[in-house]
């Protein structure tokens, strides 16, 4: 578990105390038995406890008397292009902001990157723009992640050594990502508008630009994957267009060593028949001529075709 409050510091599961009317942001699991007892007896909402541990829980923004309760998702990475949602809960009173999360390597993140931002001075409504900010830079990460390796896709299409099964795998992991985090950012501006908009006015006047900023980069979010969705498409079927025009290269060749062997195979079909009477066959050097004419006119043919880039 992880506290700020004047300082940061950690502490044992057994040792957690949540100090009545003292400023803390905390970081821990949401299956965290204690955590659920202070909500508990502080006045949360029973119902709420299903929602906050379970993965399968939307998006969502929820509050009464006493607390507000966001559900975010947290993109991470599980397979190179391939980046699954997690929950992430935060439970904002007064004085307290919780960030819970079963994933530690999730609270290891968030922990470091607050740590370099985090002023004791800082409101409980600045800190909840302030994680809101990091979430959202994650995900902005991401999609640099992403597009860096969509330009290298790119390029290797162009490249002879396609693998075309590895560049199609990829491209599947990819348009899964960002439709993942096209559907899940919509939901989460509509969260973040809520959070400001049960703000007072007076802490909404405050925050005003730092929202606005909150937004702005969403939406960035939201339409690059989109975007990255239609460039994804656009590789796909340029791979496919490749992929095509080997198989019409290929059927190309073929038929221009057929036409090569036709004409021979005319010739041979015509000393293949049974006439007694063929001058040919008794001329000493017929063997040898018939072997001429076939070595030209198939070099003659070959060089036709080479000249039209048939082969």
């Amino acid at each position: 578990m992880y506290v700020f409050a004047d300082r940061l510091y950690k502490k044992g599961e057994e040792e957690i105390e949540l100090l009545p009317g003292e400023k803390q942001i905390v970081f821990s699991s949401a299956k965290n038995s204690k955590i659920i007892k202070w909500l508990l007896e502080n006045g949360f909402h029973e119902s709420f406890i299903e929602d906050i541990q379970s993965e399968e829980q939307s998006v969502t923004y929820e509050e009464n008397d006493g607390f507000k309760l966001v559900i975010l998702k947290y993109f991470k990475q599980s397979f190179d292009l391939l980046f699954e949602d997690t929950n992430i809960v935060i439970i904002i009173t007064a004085d307290k902001l919780l960030f819970l999360s079963d994933h530690e390597e999730v609270i290891k993140k968030m922990v470091s990157k607050l740590y370099k931002r985090y002023r004791p001075q800082d409101s409980i409504e600045y800190i909840t723009y302030t994680i809101l900010d990091i979430l959202i830079d994650n995900t902005m990460g991401i999609l640099d992640y992403i597009d860096d390796r969509l330009e290298k896709i790119e390029d290797t299409i162009f490249k002879k050594e396609l693998d075309e099964e590895e560049m199609q795998k990829e491209l599947y992991l990819a348009r899964r990502s960002l439709n993942r985090i096209a559907k899940q950012s919509v939901f989460e501006n509509d969260v973040i508008n809520k959070i400001y908009n049960h703000y007072p006015t007076q802490i909404r006047k405050k925050l005003k630009f730092e929202f606005i900023d909150l937004k702005e980069h969403l939406n960035f979010v939201i339409n690059e994957s989109r975007s990255y969705l239609e460039r994804t498409g656009y590789l796909q079927n340029l791979i496919m267009g490749f992929i095509s025009n080997r198989m019409n290269q290929a059927m190309q060749r073929l038929a221009a060593i057929s036409l090569i062997f036709l004409p021979l195979t005319f010739i041979v079909g015509n000393y293949g028949m049974n006439f007694k009477n063929m001058p040919e066959l008794q001329w000493e050097y017929g063997y040898y001529f018939v072997w001429l004419i076939n070595l030209a006119l198939g070099f003659a043919i070959y060089k036709w075709l080479k000249r039209r880039q048939w082969i």
